[in-house]
């Protein structure tokens, strides 16, 4: 914005019309404004980018079904407003998946937000992006050795209310899982994966908390070997 500033000083005593580069500048700030006084409307389900604040700024995030009951909060991945695996855009995959409210929710996310953004103004994310971290899940699958696209999920663990719990506990199940790649599921290994937890299918979920997990994993291979 500082450059915008500079511009709009100069254009009050500068004579004749602006220059390509000042004219750009022009450009961009009427095609934001615009943006912002009639953003694209988000309606859930839609696989596309939204704008959402964060305090003063606006940031582009990646969306997924929420983790909570309702329509009133999704999970979100804040994304670099150059994309996922811009150079600046570390800082933002560390924060994982958070708990948005849909009232923060602007709409579609337009590259004319991009000014907006903390990385534009040359600032990292705060530590506080005012959004809860979102609840993890862990999947339990058994996949075809040689055809990935074929498989069972044999049990889903959550809610986690910790990320670092649901990859802790996923590791730990893949390390006891090693031996029975072979015996459990034939011609299909058996891994479990960390991933965000889906509210849409809360009822196929169980407790990490309170369940007795090996059993429960004991079950549901039979079952599928029966």
């Amino acid at each position: 914005m500082k450059r915008l500033t500079q511009l709009f000083r100069r254009s009050g005593h500068a004579p004749g019309a602006p220059s390509p580069e000042d004219q750009a500048v022009i450009d961009a700030f009427r095609a934001m404004l615009a943006a912002l006084r009639s953003p694209e409307p988000w309606t859930p389900g839609r696989c596309q980018d939204i704008a959402v604040r964060v305090g003063p700024f606006i940031e582009r995030a990646h969306t997924r079904p929420g983790d909570d009951h309702g329509p009133d909060v999704i999970a979100v991945a804040l994304q670099h407003p150059g994309g996922s695996y811009a150079p600046y855009g570390a800082r933002y995959r560390k924060l994982g998946w958070l708990r948005c409210e849909t009232t923060k929710i602007l709409g579609i996310w337009n590259p004319a937000y991009a000014p907006l953004t903390h990385a534009a103004s040359g600032l990292d994310l705060p530590d506080d992006v005012g959004m809860e971290p979102a609840n993890y899940a862990i999947y339990i699958e058994a996949r075809k050795r040689d055809d990935t696209s074929k498989g069972y999920t044999l049990l889903r663990l959550g809610p986690y209310t910790q990320a670092r719990h649901a990859s802790q506990d996923a590791d730990l199940l893949d390390s006891a899982l090693e031996g029975r790649e072979t015996t459990a599921v034939p011609g299909f290994r058996i891994s479990a994966r960390p991933a965000p937890f889906d509210v849409s299918d809360h009822k196929l979920f169980v407790d990490p908390y309170d369940a007795d997990v090996p059993a429960l994993l004991d079950a549901a291979v039979a079952a599928v070997s029966a």
